[in-house]
């Protein structure tokens, strides 16, 4: 039997960790602006692509545009900009083809452990695989720097409430996330529970075939609608250079969802009318509009974006419905609401939520303790406290995934090179400022945020360790600020266990 040593292990420069849109997004970064470096990027799946790869469900799209939802430093080249899934995940391994990632993926590595050392320097990580025709394996591997693009969900299961009598139905039972490959919903009636973007997705996509589709919420959600194809993008594109028209279409729609978010922040009584004024022009006056009129403020939660108004447009052929209202039990033939309504279906599918899980599951210890990451402070949304050499992509809440994940990889980038042109082992963000408090690390009031707001970080009451949710600020501080900044504290290596 061979016994790996630290010595002995497999080492990179920096371990990325998923596949997925950030993954290969911080892959082709690296690429890039530290070509010295070596890396390599971790993916518990057999296939790149994250969320593409993984929902299959009917209609499966995107809800940000392409423009901004793509990579700053690779053009969306389709003329859609509200893409479906395919595309999105052609778009992914297209740009992980480009940038010769492929080679640096190891498939099958669902990272488990990650153990730093501030004797070395040096991030220890646990790997399960599970080689075709074996029992499966641990390995471990070694690197500097530790680089989290897991996402923000749990991949092994999705939401579903603690419904008693859902094993009463009769019929056919699917969640989004594991949705069959087989599953035959043609001239059946389906029932889909839920009003965020996954089932205002599903409704006009099976209402394409289904006997009839009928949306359950239990309260309405904002939804507007925008033609899936840019015209002005589009346009720039004849006229101007491939990466300039690219550039011009990004800018334009960053701007144009800062204002609208922006808008809606200051002034929610105007933007509550302008919202229902769209969903009167979609369905009519003498449409019950009570389906549609949250009782929340505009982006309390996401808004959910309707692409060529094709659920309005599947509502007024008569080939869906809305229904809102309290489930009181399920029974053979559907289900029955509080107010007595019973709603019959052949199909019910649980369009309610995701788990949110932004480590994957990974366990993290600093020099032998656990970092409990509720206990810890973001620092400018990517970094936590007194974990060294580890950054985490994580996303907007009010815009396109994309913005803040290029712009962490930026930074990241550019810290790598810091560290290496000052002779820097380790960078580690301290709070060192008694006055900071920490506050909730999101404001959002949707399900998923709320069931799993006690286990994630918080942010700090002042700067560097604020979440601003605003690209501008972002872009300011990671792309231009200082990196040793006063709160950020760097090492050098000891001579005697430099790697």
């Amino acid at each position: 039997m061979v016994f790996l040593t630290r010595d002995t292990m497999e080492h990179f420069d920096v371990i990325i960790i998923g596949a997925g849109l950030s993954g290969i997004g911080a892959g082709a970064h690296l690429r890039q602006h530290c070509p010295d470096k070596t890396f390599a990027i971790f993916e518990g799946r057999e296939a790149s692509g994250g969320t593409w790869d993984l929902f299959r469900y009917p209609g499966i799209r995107s809800d940000s545009d392409m423009f901004t939802l793509g990579y700053s430093f690779r053009p969306w080249k389709e003329q859609k900009a509200i893409a479906d899934g395919p595309s999105i995940l052609k778009y992914v391994r297209e740009t992980a083809a480009e940038y010769d990632l492929e080679k640096e993926i190891r498939y099958g590595h669902r990272v488990t452990n990650a153990g730093w050392a501030s004797s070395d320097s040096t991030w220890t990580i646990q790997a399960e695989t599970r080689p075709v025709g074996s029992m499966p394996e641990t390995k471990s591997f070694t690197c500097k720097f530790l680089y989290l693009c897991t996402g923000y969900y749990e991949y092994e299961s999705g939401f579903t409430p603690d419904w008693p009598s859902l094993g009463t139905f009769t019929g056919t039972v699917v969640h989004p996330q594991f949705w069959p490959d087989k599953l035959d919903y043609a001239d059946r009636n389906v029932l889909v529970i839920g009003s965020g973007a996954t089932a205002i997705t599903l409704v006009p996509a099976l209402a394409a075939t289904a006997g009839h589709v009928t949306m359950l919420q239990r309260s309405p959600t904002y939804i507007v609608t925008m033609p899936s194809q840019d015209k002005i993008a589009n346009f720039l594109r004849k006229v101007l250079p491939e990466k300039a028209a690219y550039a011009l279409s990004r800018w334009k729609n960053i701007l144009r969802q800062a204002f609208f978010y922006q808008l809606s922040r200051k002034r929610p009584a105007f933007m509550k009318r302008l919202i229902a004024k769209g969903i009167r022009a979609e369905l009519g006056e003498n449409y019950p509009h009570e389906h549609f009129a949250p009782k929340y403020d505009p982006w309390d939660q996401r808004l959910c974006l309707v692409p060529d108004s094709d659920l309005f447009a599947s509502i007024r052929d008569g080939k869906a419905s809305v229904v809102t209202g309290e489930i009181a039990e399920f029974i053979p033939s559907g289900l029955r609401l509080t107010s007595g309504e019973e709603i019959a279906a052949d199909i019910i599918v649980t369009a309610t939520g995701l788990n949110l899980k932004i480590m994957s599951g990974l366990a993290l210890t600093v020099d032998g303790e656990p970092v409990k990451l509720s206990t810890k402070m973001a620092y400018k949304g990517m970094m936590y406290n007194d974990v060294p050499n580890l950054a985490q992509a994580f996303g907007y809440t009010n815009a396109s995934w994309t913005l803040k994940c290029d712009l962490t990889s930026e930074y990241v980038c550019r810290l790598l090179d810091y560290m290496d042109k000052n002779g820097y082992a380790s960078c580690v963000p301290r709070v060192s400022d008694p006055t900071i408090k920490p506050e909730p690390v999101l404001d959002f009031t949707s399900g998923y945020v709320v069931r799993a707001l006690k286990d994630l970080p918080s942010q700090g009451s002042k700067q560097p360790w604020r979440l601003h949710q605003n690209y501008f600020r972002d872009l300011a501080m990671l792309r231009f600020g200082n990196l040793d900044d006063g709160t950020m504290e760097f090492r050098r290596s000891s001579p005697a266990h430099g790697r």
